[in-house]
């Protein structure tokens, strides 16, 4: 069946598409699709079997192409992957314990821990706001602080930790900016708080590692830590680097496009400052965020102690294995509080709260989301690519 490039094809009656239901998540593409679909409309939906209705069993021939296959294998395997480090993790959290020591003044501190992690999105959007205006794709204050909460709700909700950037993504493409330069501002944001997190686990590596008495410990702290450093300056040292071929081939293209934009943000001297400021007081909220948590129980943990080994779980956990980085981060915050002398079972205890916290900033940002203009339009409009 031919397609037509003017106006996308409906769905056929017969099949309901998931992502037509009125849930929160109904209008979102899917994360593997975006790229594939960057640069032309929405076709439609396929037929499954005769009349257009969906058989009980799908064929892999009936699915629209070979990565939505992959897509479901890989958020089946990030379900696998959380499931299994909660349950290694949980099997050492002593829940009567902590039910025991939340009161009316743990109360408190989760609704400061709450308070922190607004304001940790309000800088982050400070810094996106920078970002995306040399991106071309500039956004009023209201409307990325829109995005980013929206973005939070999905954070939790995607089978990725980084899922609320692939909305956000989308969002600002629908805006009018168009994917490209979308794209370019996630990737560059996202790329510049990498390297402002990497340089304070170095700042914070001469403590961190007397701190750390167990060998294995230094050694995974360092090689996390180097390997984030060294693919951060490495990405910055793309755009500067001379060779014509960086510019040409499609494997670099884009990526030196980003690190052109990358280096002139960070090295301009009117918004260098501010994107530093910005982009490492991100990092300390979140360490001021699990310090609250920690006083939430009185935990006996130092906030010297936190500072040095919050950093390195964050970064950990920004790996896209699990959803919504759970399972990962509360394995690593026991391990590292295990290597750090700490007793473990509060590791994971600090871990379940904070992202109890992240949760409800999340729900928070799935209220936007319900009551959004984008969320009405239910992804119906095309997406027109600017010249």
């Amino acid at each position: 069946m031919g397609s037509n490039p003017e106006k996308a094809v409906q769905p056929s009656r017969g099949y309901e598409d998931p992502f037509s239901r009125t849930a929160a998540v109904a209008a979102i593409p899917r994360q593997a699709t975006i790229a594939r679909s960057a640069f032309k409309p929405y076709q439609g939906a396929r037929k499954f079997g005769a009349g257009g209705v969906a058989p009980f069993f799908w064929l892999p021939s009936d699915l629209a192409n070979a990565g939505e296959m992959r897509r479901i294998l890989l958020s089946a395997l990030k379900i696998l992957v959380s499931a299994a480090l909660l349950y290694l993790a949980l099997r050492k959290a002593n829940f009567a314990d902590l039910a025991s020591r939340i009161d009316v003044a743990s109360l408190g501190w989760i609704a400061l821990a709450i308070a922190v992690t607004f304001f940790q999105i309000f800088v982050g959007v400070l810094r996106w706001r920078i970002v995306s205006a040399q991106c071309g794709a500039p956004l009023p204050i209201q409307q990325a602080m829109r995005y980013n909460l929206i973005g939070t709700f999905f954070n939790q909700t995607l089978p990725s930790s980084i899922g609320g950037d692939a909305v956000r993504l989308w969002l600002v493409a629908r805006a009018g900016a168009g994917w490209r330069a979308a794209t370019y501002s996630i990737f560059v944001d996202r790329a510049i708080g990498l390297i402002a997190l990497a340089v304070i686990i170095v700042a914070t590596l001469p403590w961190s590692y007397h701190l750390i008495g167990n060998p294995y410990g230094r050694y995974a702290l360092l090689l996390v830590d180097f390997a984030a450093l060294a693919g951060g300056v490495g990405f910055l040292l793309i755009g500067v680097l001379p060779w014509p071929w960086l510019k040409r081939w499609w494997g670099t293209h884009h990526i030196h496009a980003c690190a052109v934009i990358a280096n002139r943000v960070i090295f301009d001297r009117h918004n260098g400052p501010k994107i530093a400021v910005l982009s490492l007081l991100v990092h300390v909220l979140a360490v001021v965020i699990a310090w609250c948590v920690v006083q939430s129980i009185a935990a006996p943990v130092a906030f010297g102690q936190i500072f040095q080994l919050v950093p390195p779980v964050m970064l950990i956990t920004m790996l896209p294995i699990s959803i919504a980085g759970w399972g990962v981060r509360e394995a690593t915050m026991g391990l590292a509080f295990g290597y750090a002398g700490l007793m473990t079972n509060e590791g994971i205890n600090i871990s379940l709260l904070y992202g109890a916290v992240s949760f409800i900033v999340g729900a928070f940002g799935g209220l936007v989301w319900i009551v959004s203009a984008e969320k009405a339009s239910k992804g119906a409009k095309p997406i027109e690519v600017p010249e």
